[in-house]
């Protein structure tokens, strides 16, 4: 009797819960549950610890990591501490989120050329090797492109729209700023480039009309508007079906003076939140994960989402 109000005591800690209520779904390693329930390490260890003893969880190394499982195979726990254990996560408000974010890190993980590319990327550049740069590579996969319609929603002064108008069939770059507006249409008279139109407007609502492009991209952008989940909403609009949308912003953050130095309405998004945000507005093949972090401080990191639009009815 004693070890089961030992367990009872246990568990009546929300953070514990939240813990094996993620460990009975799968095995994670103390920096997958940091990642998950965003707090520290120590915190977390010391948790694991005392469900440990109580032969709640069990350990096991694989390579530097110390993987973490629900029950013990020696000592199964009592049917009832499970039942109950279930009644209590459900009254845990966090809980939904720790499942929703735990999805995210599982498909991480399945994602073994994610992994590679990641190692690439972070040697990519750091040897010199003549000819070999980022705006060759970029100048490549361009070439590849196929001739699409894409908006530049929250172009700025169009950097990306003009990369993108060498190969598109047309660029339409959206902007809020009367200035950004009337430089990038000079840009874009002096370079020559007829496919690529600059229109005044906002993200939320985008002077383009429905279904009418292939690529809706949002670049730096989401994080300028006071309503991004609108701005997703719009892009939905404007996509024709079959379209597909790309976000690049960044990871959620606590640089509390990027409001004042970059008139940043958003400190960032967590990767939980894009890909709600694109669910509830109707985007499938969801694709969300981190792809730089800058190496000087505030250490930005940068968040890339990808999703398209259905190609059923009414989408």
């Amino acid at each position: 009797m004693s070890s089961i109000l030992k367990s009872l005591r246990l568990i009546a800690d929300p953070t514990r819960l939240r813990i094996l209520s993620l460990l009975r779904r799968e095995e994670l390693s103390v920096v997958e549950l940091q990642e998950i329930l965003g707090m520290g390490q120590s915190r977390i260890s010391s948790q694991l610890s005392q469900l440990r003893q109580a032969k709640l969880v069990t350990d096991r190394r694989s390579g530097k990591n110390i993987i973490y499982a629900f029950g013990n195979d020696a000592a199964p726990l009592d049917v009832r501490l499970v039942e109950t254990l279930t009644l209590a996560a459900a009254e845990v408000p966090e809980v939904p989120d720790d499942v929703a974010t735990l999805e995210l890190i599982l498909a991480k993980r399945r994602d073994k050329a994610r992994a590679y590319f990641d190692n690439l990327a972070g040697k990519f550049g750091r040897t010199y090797c003549p000819g070999r740069s980022w705006k060759a590579l970029a100048e490549t996969l361009l070439k590849l492109m196929p001739p699409l319609v894409i908006a530049d929603l929250g172009a700025g002064e169009g950097t990306l729209s003009q990369l993108l108008a060498q190969r598109a069939e047309k660029v339409i770059a959206i902007d809020n700023s009367e200035k950004m507006v009337e430089y990038g249409t000079q840009v874009a008279r002096d370079n020559g480039y007829t496919n690529l139109e600059y229109r005044l407007g906002g993200i939320e609502e985008p002077p383009i009309d429905a279904g009418s492009v292939d690529l809706a991209i949002f670049s730096q952008s989401l994080h300028h508007t006071a309503k991004p989940e609108a701005a997703i909403a719009a892009a939905h609009r404007i996509l024709k079906p079959g379209g597909r949308l790309v976000i690049l912003d960044l990871l959620k953050h606590g640089f509390e003076d990027a409001r004042e130095l970059y008139a940043d309405l958003w400190l960032g998004f967590s990767e939980l939140e894009v890909s709600r945000f694109l669910k509830n507005q109707g985007f499938i093949d969801i694709e969300v994960s981190v792809v730089d972090r800058e190496s000087e401080p505030p250490y930005f990191q940068t968040l890339m989402a990808l999703a398209g639009k259905s190609l059923g009815k009414g989408a």
